[in-house]
């Protein structure tokens, strides 16, 4: 009896621990953008949002009615050849002898608050926009569902977004 104790307090204690270990968590319902600055000097960080401007003033007609992050995906797909070089026209007159990179990967976000939405850290597909060395501050916000990339004119739009919690209920008591 006393093993049977023993195996159970070990069993509860690996399982304990391995619910307190960190988890990758993925996010796969969402994309975001990532924009990361040359370095931290003045101009670099002031250029930095003088593309984020160009990124999103470029891709908010195609963005702020899609319907899926594969559509987003796809989009981003499209038109990354001409952004980037949209972007670099911009570096280079501005003066910088650095260019852009854009590409799209998972990468650790932490958490985030847009407007009434938060989003937990974790990892998350993202479109990264590399400005030189990308050593510097960043900007970033949502594409899909398009957070940052709403027609200002249109008011109907909606978003859904889904709850964990919700979902775990949901399976359990159907």
């Amino acid at each position: 009896m006393k093993k049977l104790i023993l195996v159970l307090v070990l069993i509860l204690a690996v399982v304990g621990v391995g619910l307190m270990l960190p988890k990758k968590e993925y996010n796969y319902d969402y994309l975001r953008l990532h924009i990361r600055a040359n370095s931290n000097d003045e101009l670099d960080q002031t250029v930095k949002y003088e593309i984020k401007n160009v990124v999103v003033q470029f891709l908010s007609p195609y963005l702020c009615n899609i319907k899926s992050k594969e559509e987003a995906v796809d989009v981003v797909n499209k038109y990354s050849a001409y952004l980037n070089t949209k972007c670099n026209t911009v570096l280079k007159q501005k003066g910088f002898n650095y260019s852009t990179n854009i590409k799209i990967a998972n990468e650790y976000f932490p958490t985030r608050t847009y407007n009434n939405t938060t989003l937990e850290s974790g990892y998350y597909d993202a479109v990264i926009v590399e400005l030189g060395k990308a050593e510097g501050d960043n900007w970033w916000c949502v594409m899909y569902p398009p957070l940052c990339f709403v027609n200002k004119n249109e008011n109907s739009m909606q978003i859904n977004f889904k709850s964990r919690i919700y979902g775990l209920f949901k399976k359990l008591f159907n």
